[in-house]
């Protein structure tokens, strides 16, 4: 009888949660919010979007999100929103600002320090002459070398 109950116990644990019903929003609205909920950040992942983390804030930001545009909200409030709330590392594209331009130009930099590197380090090396001149006592060696395979 024990062993039953365990069963039935652990198969309760272990299914989906039955208090938690999930809420059915109109189709314009879930397109809606996929397209919101792709341009804002997971902030417990870090670098995937709401739409794509299984994570539990990420979920409650997905329902915050259905439930304004439910509301009449528009996108760009929602997104000020979430702004306000999680400041702009929420964003999947941060704006170019004082304090993200490091991010936008950042990489363009970092290409043109690699090239200016480059073109410097190719100046910079000796040019090597295409044929080296043998001495007198090294170029006897080589005619004879050749006059003896002949």
């Amino acid at each position: 009888m024990k062993l039953i109950g365990s069963l039935i116990f652990a198969a309760t644990l272990s299914s989906p949660s039955l208090g938690q019903s999930q809420i059915e929003y109109p189709d314009a609205i879930e397109i809606r919010a996929r397209d919101v909920g792709r341009q804002l950040r997971c902030v417990v992942c870090q670098n995937q979007s709401i739409e794509e983390s299984d994570a539990a804030l990420a979920a409650d930001m997905r329902r915050l999100v259905r439930d304004r545009l439910l509301a009449g909200n528009s996108e760009d409030d929602i997104i000020s929103l979430m702004r306000d709330r999680y400041g702009d590392y929420v964003l999947l594209m941060p704006p170019v600002q004082g304090n993200t331009i490091v991010l936008w130009a950042g990489p363009a930099a970092m290409i043109f320090l690699f090239l200016l590197w480059w073109v410097v380090s190719v100046r910079a090396k000796p040019v090597q002459p295409s044929v080296s001149t043998l001495s007198d006592h090294d170029a006897a060696k080589l005619a004879a070398l050749r006059n003896a395979d002949l």
